[in-house]
């Protein structure tokens, strides 16, 4: 007889809805909670506030949602795998366990956590050793920005997330894994099924991909037919029903807004795949032309046919870097000629710039309203637009000629065109992390990855 498990994505992203987790663990039947906290930017900033605070660097937010959990997955036997340990899984696995103790579950938790993806301290060694970490996008090596790195990160696949289940742990908590193994660990976990069987793999990957941003599968940020989702605050976060066989369904509780149809899961397959038949994983390559869908019944798209290829010999590493300082000032022009007034604006701005002689990577304006979405639209501007957002941003290595920047925007409520609104403070200066997308041999990885299962 055919054996399902189900398995509920609860964040898409360090910053998602609080209480999605809740109500995917409180609506109905549920297995597995798998929440995805890291970005490639987020890597960066955590390890920035671990460098603040040896006992940061990790999503906080998990820790409270935890909290207000535990009692609850606990009772109904569901387990959860996460990457909200960042660049810091120890503390956030001591911040768990503490949370448990608290809430007198002594003898009923056992907390696993994955290390080995962190290679910041292991670069200049590797380096040395010979891996360039050659940009994928530009071919230059990291040799280039080597000083100005600030996190570095292997994308991890399945196996330690499988060795965590299999050895007991109820929560898997991990740094960076590639984003699909989320959902790819349980599965490979409860079906037994091995790490070569491609089809398989590639299974896992797609419904992995489907729930990786939570309810964009299920009904948020859906361009087709957006009118006709309903109750988008009470979204129903996605939940994927995995068989044995390999195919799954893609569905929510029952009762929760939001929508699963042919719609939400293409839109949520297209979704940061780059080449369709060969979609990269650390765990294989899976081909999305390959996948087939079909609705079946109100909020159910089964999944099924996907077919794979075998992983590569490499794990991709993300590199985040610091490149420079940005700053972004805004003002609001009202009618009449709010257009004109905005042109005016900007032009008196570029002009002071340029007087004091200073000197920036690059200075963009958008005249919200007009043009900043899409781009200049055909024809005249409307001379009646009501109102219009004049937006400056600059950029630049050095944080002064940015720091000048913002305190020329201010002045122009005064000493530029009328019906000016929409002004607050000063425009914050921004520091500027860059992505540096790289290779890394599996070899260089796989033996300084390590799962630890601790009890309560």
């Amino acid at each position: 007889m055919s054996r399902t498990i189900r398995i509920g994505g609860g964040q898409g992203f360090w910053g998602d809805w609080l209480e999605a987790p809740v109500r995917l663990v409180q609506g109905g039947p549920l297995d597995y909670l798998v929440l995805d906290y890291v970005a490639e930017v987020t890597m960066s900033i955590m390890q920035k506030q671990r460098a603040r605070d040896i006992s940061q660097g990790y999503a906080r937010d998990f820790v409270t949602l935890m909290e207000r959990l535990l009692p609850d997955l606990v009772a109904r036997r569901i387990r959860v795998v996460s990457n909200a340990g960042g660049v810091n899984p120890r503390a956030c696995a001591a911040a768990v366990l503490e949370v448990a103790r608290k809430l007198g579950l002594g003898g009923k938790l056992k907390v696993a956590l994955v290390t080995g993806d962190d290679i910041m301290h292991r670069l200049d060694d590797l380096m040395t050793r010979g891996q360039t970490f050659q940009n994928l996008d530009t071919g230059k090596p990291l040799s280039a920005v080597r000083p100005a790195v600030q996190a570095a990160s292997a994308y991890l696949g399945m196996k330690p997330v499988v060795d965590a289940l299999d050895q007991g742990a109820d929560i898997v908590i991990s740094g960076r894994l590639a984003d699909p193994v989320l959902a790819l660990g349980p599965i490979f976990h409860e079906f037994k099924w091995k790490p070569d069987d491609v089809d398989k793999v590639a299974a896992g990957i797609v419904a992995g991909h489907i729930i990786e941003c939570g309810a964009q599968s299920s009904g948020g940020n859906l361009m087709a037919d957006w009118r006709k989702v309903r109750d988008l605050a009470n979204v129903g976060f996605p939940i994927v029903e995995v068989a044995d066989n390999g195919s799954f369904v893609v569905t929510k509780h029952p009762g929760t807004g939001g929508v699963v149809n042919l719609a939400s899961v293409t839109e949520q397959l297209v979704y940061e795949i780059g080449d369709p038949k060969r979609y990269v994983n650390a765990d294989g390559v899976a081909d999305f032309t390959s996948i087939q869908l079909a609705q079946r019944g109100r909020d159910r798209v089964q999944v099924s046919g996907i077919r794979g290829a075998p992983k590569t010999p490499f794990y991709k590493v993300s590199i985040a870097y610091h490149y420079g300082y940005k700053a972004i000032g805004t003002l609001v022009y009202s009618w009449p000629d709010a257009y004109d007034k905005a042109r005016v604006a900007d032009r008196i701005i570029r002009e002071r710039l340029r007087d004091q002689g200073l000197s920036f990577e690059k200075i963009h304006t958008e005249f919200v309203g007009l043009d900043a979405t899409h781009g200049r639209l055909a024809g005249p501007p409307d001379p009646e637009m009501p109102e219009v957002q004049l937006r400056i941003g600059v950029r630049a290595r050095d944080r002064e000629p940015v720091e000048r920047f913002t305190r020329e925007v201010a002045p122009l409520v005064l000493t530029g065109p009328p019906g000016v609104t929409g002004y607050g403070s000063k425009p914050d200066v921004k520091e500027i992390v860059a992505f540096w997308p790289a290779l890394i041999p599996r070899e260089e990885i796989d033996p300084f990855v390590k799962v630890e299962v601790l009890s309560v």
